[in-house]
């Protein structure tokens, strides 16, 4: 019988073994919905943001390393300064920081290496963001969100990049959760008791839905206005199924927004510093 866990479970296997190799590149096909990728940004700005993150990594440090387009910028940067001769090792976010990274030359290692008590801690963290609002982030939209959370909230310091377009008054993004493939059915309807309208996301380069790189599920979860993003993250921490969510409430230490102007930094408390547009 064909069951639909089953088939689940198998697209969880074959996405590790369809890995392929163009022009010197990796393109994993595993298929992620780019639609949850927020895109409005300039590569100007969002370079811009990932050079000034960038440039706050010293010698020795080891660096959390991000997913999406804006903290890609962040690593090819990071490359650049190992090529000069800056020692750093990074602990990546994603398959897709860990391809980029192997590519800049960056030295990996794993986060159970990097964290613990006999080992170095990681300095520092660069990510990037869906939605920004006072200092709290969504982030998902490459369904990376539970290995990024685990990396950025283990930093000393967290540093977001992210272009103009990111930033809002209220959270509106739908939260990307990520889900048991057999509790789908109960975390949404779980969900809906929170005022909240989920969606399995459907991958773009394959059929059915996405799978995680841990072979799991992701549901974008629309609450509108999100008034009270702590709150709601408490809630979303305490469903069964749940391995985890996107909201980020109280992580990010600094905030560096490419603009057409140069980069503004936010810090913690989330009030502009007049004397730190780069």
């Amino acid at each position: 019988m064909d069951h639909p866990e089953s088939r689940l479970r198998l697209q969880a296997e074959l996405l590790w073994s369809t890995t392929a190799v163009q022009g010197g590149r990796f393109l994993f096909l595993g298929g992620v919905d780019l639609d949850m990728k927020a895109t409005d940004g300039t590569e100007a700005q969002k370079r811009a943001a990932g050079g000034s993150a960038a440039n706050t990594v010293t010698d020795g440090d080891v660096v959390g390393l991000g997913t999406g387009s804006t903290a890609a910028h962040a690593i090819r940067a990071l490359g650049e300064t190992v090529d000069s001769g800056t020692q750093i090792s990074g602990v990546p976010t994603s398959f897709e920081a860990r391809a980029l990274a192997r590519e800049a030359g960056i030295p990996l290692i794993e986060l159970n290496e990097a964290v613990g008590p006999d080992a170095p801690g990681i300095d520092i963290a660069i990510d990037g963001a869906d939605q920004i609002a006072d200092g709290t982030l969504i982030k998902g939209g490459g369904a990376a969100h539970t290995r990024e959370k685990l990396v950025d909230t283990a930093a000393s310091q967290f540093i977001v990049v992210a272009d103009p377009s990111k930033e809002v008054r209220t959270l509106t993004h739908p939260v990307p959760i990520e889900v048991l493939p057999e509790a789908w059915s109960v975390v949404s309807g779980r969900l809906r008791g929170l005022g909240g309208e989920p969606e399995v996301r459907p991958a773009v380069q394959k059929d059915g839905p996405v799978i995680t790189e841990r072979g799991n599920l992701v549901i974008d979860c629309r609450f509108g206005k999100i008034e009270t993003p702590g709150s709601l993250s408490g809630d979303l921490g305490t469903i069964p199924g749940v391995l985890e969510h996107g909201l980020f409430v109280e992580t990010a230490d600094e905030i560096h927004i490419g603009t057409d102007d140069g980069v503004r930094v936010e810090h913690r408390g989330w009030v502009d510093d007049p004397g730190a547009h780069l």
